[in-house]
């Protein structure tokens, strides 16, 4: 008999880690090749993580709602096959263990790599609970971790940022010693809730406590990196759509006879940003640490509600489609997310996120930008104004808001404001003279 690991997979180019949601085996079940042992949540997916082998379950390593990096060690597996032992997962949990002890003197191994227990099991930082201890300047040692044996999770980690009160470890002042000086321990003194301790909301008679499902679970932490990671500025512009409006309303009844199915407004909006973002590719862009990345592809997020969370399934080559094109794809991916049937693969690789928040009759709104695109354009509703036109004239005019949230890391106001308005042109230009759907 051999052990056997299962690992965290990756379900997705720019996913780094996920949250085991739900077992659905046990210790000692007996499982075939393939079959799914989990459920997993990431920010972009819900995915099953399925058996690389044939075997009997021997332990789930990871627990309900704790979060991993990819190629984190899940559970293990016995198989039949060449005689071996588990020391193989003894080692990788080894690894992951460190040694309690200081380092020596002169190291430059950072403290809170270090495996030092409070009187509890708590020292097994998984890659994403250091990097965010890290990236935040969060004492390891000072948190109460909520996860199995007192491990300290990712989600331990959000909740003291959210909440502010940072624990952190004042350097040790220097003295001439031959050992190593442990650093002074100091925790900022906001009033608010230890790291710990869960938010708690009062719950008075009659109040109805709602579990936090996977999906919004990976909402709240992709919507919380964003802001938390992104300085978002916001910037918006109104465009006369009158010719749009008009347009449309000329070709709905025979485009949907012959195609099947409704001409939206939103999908001469997608087109239009899709051709902008061509024209200003800065706009289509990623911070990246020490570089930002033009992306080649023009591929367009579009964010669609169920009844219960948001998804935001991807339009790729959005340039390179017509608008019936487009409007096709929005109406399948909308309709997939609507039945529970889209796939993972079809929310990758996302450039820039147009969201029609004008279908609930918002005129005003700012969005949180989809981590890690640079921005998000939401489309408000179109709404008939007196508008005073040229010569002092006053028309009842279609127009509409568009409002653009940026990373301001990537981008600035000079290069925006040129995009919305290249935008603004190719909307108010829209016309049975220049603009085909087909």
């Amino acid at each position: 008999m051999a052990i056997e690991n299962i690992l965290m997979p990756q379900l997705g180019e720019s996913v780094t880690e996920g949250t085991i949601e739900k077992w659905l085996v046990k210790p000692g079940d007996t499982v075939a090749k393939y079959d799914p042992l989990a459920e997993v949540n990431t920010d972009k997916v819900t995915a099953e993580v399925p058996s690389s082998f044939a075997g009997v379950i021997k332990e789930l390593i990871a627990q309900e709602g704790e979060t991993l990096a990819v190629g984190s060690i899940v559970c293990t597996i016995e198989i039949e096959g060449s005689a071996t032992t588990e020391a193989p997962v003894a080692a990788v949990h080894a690894q992951e263990e460190p040694a309690n002890e200081m380092p020596a003197a002169g190291s430059q191994k950072p403290v809170e790599s270090l495996n030092r227990e409070k009187g509890k099991a708590a020292g097994r930082y998984s890659p994403a609970v250091l990097r965010l201890s890290q990236d935040n300047g969060i004492d390891l040692t000072l948190v109460e971790g909520s996860g199995k044996e007192g491990r300290i999770t990712r989600k331990d980690l959000l909740a003291i940022i959210e909440s502010g009160n940072i624990p952190t470890a004042a350097a040790a002042p220097v003295v001439e010693t031959s050992a190593p000086v442990a650093p002074v321990a100091v925790t900022q003194t906001a009033p608010t809730q230890t790291a710990a301790e869960p938010v708690n909301a009062p719950i008075a008679a009659g109040d109805i406590e709602i579990p936090i499902t996977g999906v919004r679970r990976a909402i709240a932490s992709n919507m919380l990196r964003s802001k938390h990671e992104a300085p978002h500025a916001w910037m918006m512009i109104e465009v006369d759509v009158t010719n749009l409006v008009q347009y449309r309303d000329s070709l709905k009844n025979d485009f949907k006879q012959k195609e099947g199915f409704n001409l939206t407004y939103f999908a001469f909006f997608v087109k239009a940003v899709s051709q902008a973002l061509k024209e200003f590719p800065m706009m289509n862009s990623m911070w990246a640490g020490d570089k930002i990345v033009l992306k080649k592809d023009i591929n367009i997020s579009i964010a669609v509600a169920s009844d219960d969370a948001l998804f935001v399934p991807v339009i790729n080559h959005a340039d390179e489609k017509t608008i019936k094109g487009i409007g096709r794809e929005i109406q399948e991916l909308a309709g997939k997310v609507r039945t529970g049937k889209l796939k993972s693969a079809e929310m990758q690789g996302g450039t820039f996120t147009v969201n029609n928040t004008g279908s609930f009759g918002s005129v005003q709104s700012m969005g949180i930008i989809n981590y890690p695109q640079a921005a998000i354009l939401q489309v408000e509703s179109i709404v008939k104004r007196p508008v005073i036109m040229a010569g002092g004239m006053i028309a009842a005019r279609d127009m509409v808001n568009l409002c653009l949230s940026l990373d301001h890391r990537v981008l600035d106001g000079l290069v925006c404001g040129q995009f919305l308005a290249r935008v603004k042109e190719i909307l108010e230009n829209v016309s049975a003279d220049n603009t085909s759907v087909y």
